[in-house]
């Protein structure tokens, strides 16, 4: 199992990114997705998680109305929409998906080797 994480890079205070996370691999079901991110000396904090079919979020407070979660279930791929913004989210964003294997009768969480977001004019 894997996840791939894309869409990250470099843009100027107000702009808006999309990152997407594909999950691939001998997969039996995936539970929640999500994105957590990590600024260096800073720990890593939760910005957003979907469940299953999208019917619940989860935001960072601090993050509500910026940005939007949602999941492609056909694609096994989850996305985030960031908009306006600022240099305080500069940060590498790590994608994860809570995921039970094909004949593995276990949930685990995998994880996406992250993609870099640099806010800066």
């Amino acid at each position: 199992v894997q996840l791939q994480a894309s869409g990250g890079g470099l843009v100027q205070p107000g702009g808006s990114l999309r990152l997407s996370c594909a999950a691939s691999g001998s997969i039996s079901s995936i539970n929640d997705m999500g994105w957590y991110r990590q600024d260096p000396g800073k720990q890593r904090e939760l910005v957003a998680s979907i469940s299953s079919g999208g019917r619940s979020t989860k935001y960072a407070d601090s993050l509500k109305g910026r940005f939007t979660i949602s999941r492609d279930d056909a694609k096994s791929t989850v996305y985030l929409q960031m908009n306006s913004l600022q240099p305080e989210d500069t940060a590498v964003y790590y994608c994860y998906g809570r995921i039970r294997p094909r004949g593995v009768y276990r949930v685990d969480d995998y994880w996406g080797q992250g993609t870099l977001v640099t806010v800066s004019s």
